[in-house]
């Protein structure tokens, strides 16, 4: 048999390389943004309920490798995977009872914010010392999401995932943007760390200056969570005081639960009268303070009969005043309210919450939202209006500042009760509406970040749980379950110094953002005589 030439060796229908080029090319694309998307769902996880705190170094790092020496362009789409993977699934409790649209669309924002980090991070990432500019940018951006658009929403920020770490004492310092600072730069540090041993174990070249910057960014932030940790302190400095928290419970989960406001008031009251019962037979503590959670009396006490006439029956049965949340008319406004209820001389004091929220409370662009689904509109038929003042009580001889439930968020509505006289804080909240979903612990989070921060006892009553009682260093010394009627009672220590947190305020942020401005400038700067040589 013959073979002729043309048989054997034929061309290939492409060249050789043609394929594994392409197949290199998606791959350089692909596993780029996998890890952004991975490393996020990685901070997700190191969230509560879960205690996997250290988690967030980690991540950080990942992020930190997936953005070095990339473009701005490049930082901008991997931050937006980035912010994507951690805000999805951390805040899928706001799509509870509304459905996959406002919380999608909420993560879609939020994330835009996360965008312009790794952007900027991508663009710091050239210059010496790069962790610090790149974290201090990571505060500026969570610096922007707590204030826009809408008043902002500072769910999410570091700080509010390291109660169980070892960082917390750093919130005493400088608060949750010192906190939150001191966490992305470790984890940023332990990239560079690792960075240069693998360039050293190729090359055989240490770059000494580059394994300082790595090894600093990982000691400061620990060695400083050291150093503050005397300003962590339980002791009590202006004796103790005897709380209840109590839970009453709801008559069914969801959003349905609005629609049995009288039964909400009725359990709260029920269960401060069975706590009374346990007082009256020795089996409990008679306590000095009774804090009641947000709406658990939606029907307006100054102007329903038959709801004063309730809320004053458990606060005479327990001989202590009550802080009540309730929904208030005032002068055409709609307020969410606590009110300060004496058991003898009825309602004596009020507070209105100052920081509402938005799309639950108020509805921005309501126009353009009926538009898109009239559903929406008639959940928030008339906005809640905004207090102006911070709301501290004097119960029984003790400063309790109040923060309602959004607010504990927010760095500044915190402060603000304790700069007004706090020796406690009470974070009165309603959870109902999220049913099981991680909402609760990771608000729960923020108050023990808040305890440290501040210095203070901070109670947590909720109408549904999880209710709790934390202590000035953070830890939960009593909490409910979820959805069941109980009530916490403790003698608490009172305290009236203040932090360094407390003391300074807005400046550490305000020094972190010019921090990171001068990082992007010293970069822009940089990058312009770059091309000029060219």
């Amino acid at each position: 048999m013959t073979v002729t030439a043309t048989s054997v060796g034929q061309s290939d229908p492409m060249p050789p390389q043609a394929a594994p080029s392409a197949w290199r090319r998606w791959l350089v694309r692909f596993v780029p943004a996998a890890a952004a998307v991975l490393s996020g769902l990685l901070l997700y996880v190191s969230f509560p309920p879960r205690t996997l705190w250290w988690l967030a170094l980690p991540a950080f790092a990942v992020f930190a490798l997936l953005l070095r020496g990339r473009s701005w362009k490049a930082g901008l789409g991997l931050g937006y995977l980035f912010g994507l993977g951690f805000l999805l699934p951390l805040l899928v409790w706001t799509g509870v009872e509304v459905g996959p649209g406002p919380w999608i669309a909420l993560a879609v924002i939020e994330a835009v914010f996360v965008a312009l980090v790794g952007a900027g991070v991508a663009a710091v990432s050239k210059l010496p010392g790069w962790p610090v500019w790149a974290a201090a940018l990571w505060t500026a951006g969570e610096a922007a999401r707590a204030r826009v658009p809408f008043s902002g929403f500072p769910w999410g920020k570091i700080a509010f995932g390291q109660a169980d770490g070892v960082f917390l004492p750093l919130a005493a310092l400088g608060g949750t943007p010192v906190l939150g600072f001191a966490v992305v730069l470790c984890g940023f540090g332990l990239y560079e760390l690792a960075r240069v041993s693998l360039e050293a174990r190729r090359t055989g070249t240490v770059r000494r200056v580059a394994a300082a910057v790595g090894a600093l960014g990982v000691a400061v932030p620990l060695v400083a969570a050291v150093a503050a940790r005397p300003l962590v302190s339980d002791t009590a400095e202006d004796g103790t005081a005897t709380v209840a928290v109590v839970q009453g419970n709801v008559p069914r989960l969801g959003l349905d639960f609005n629609s049995q406001r009288r039964a909400v008031l009725d359990y709260h009251a029920r269960e401060t009268e069975r706590l009374a019962a346990a007082v009256d037979a020795g089996r409990a503590e008679r306590p000095d303070i009774v804090l009641w959670p947000e709406n658990s009396s939606d029907i307006d006490p100054f102007t329903n009969a038959d709801a004063r006439a309730v809320i004053d029956r458990a606060a005479r049965a327990i001989g202590a005043p009550v802080s009540v949340g309730a929904v208030v008319g005032k002068d055409g406004k709609l307020l969410n309210e606590q009110v300060l209820w004496d058991p003898a001389k009825g309602p004596v004091d009020t507070y209105d919450k100052r920081q509402i929220q938005p799309f639950g409370e108020y509805l921005p662009l309501r126009s353009l939202v009926g538009a898109i689904n009239d559903e929406w509109t008639s959940m928030v038929r008339q906005d809640f209006s905004r207090g102006t003042e911070p709301g501290v009580f004097t119960m029984a001889g003790t400063g309790v500042g109040l923060v309602t439930c959004y607010e504990a968020a927010f760095d500044w509505a915190v402060r603000d009760t304790v700069t007004d006289g706090a020796q406690l804080i009470s974070v009165p909240s309603n959870n109902a509406t999220f049913g099981r979903s991680e909402m609760t612990h990771q608000q729960l989070a923020m108050s023990r970040v808040r305890a440290v921060e501040h210095s203070r006892t901070v109670t947590v009553p909720v109408t549904s749980g999880v209710s709790a009682i934390i202590m000035p260093d953070g830890t939960v010394s009593q909490k409910t379950g979820m959805f069941v009627a109980d009530s916490l009672v403790q003698e608490v220590p009172l305290r009236s110094s203040r932090t360094p947190a407390t003391r300074l305020g807005v400046l550490p942020e305000v020094a972190l953002v010019l921090v990171a401005a001068g990082g992007l400038g010293w970069a822009a700067v940089t990058g312009v005589r770059g091309r000029t040589r060219r």
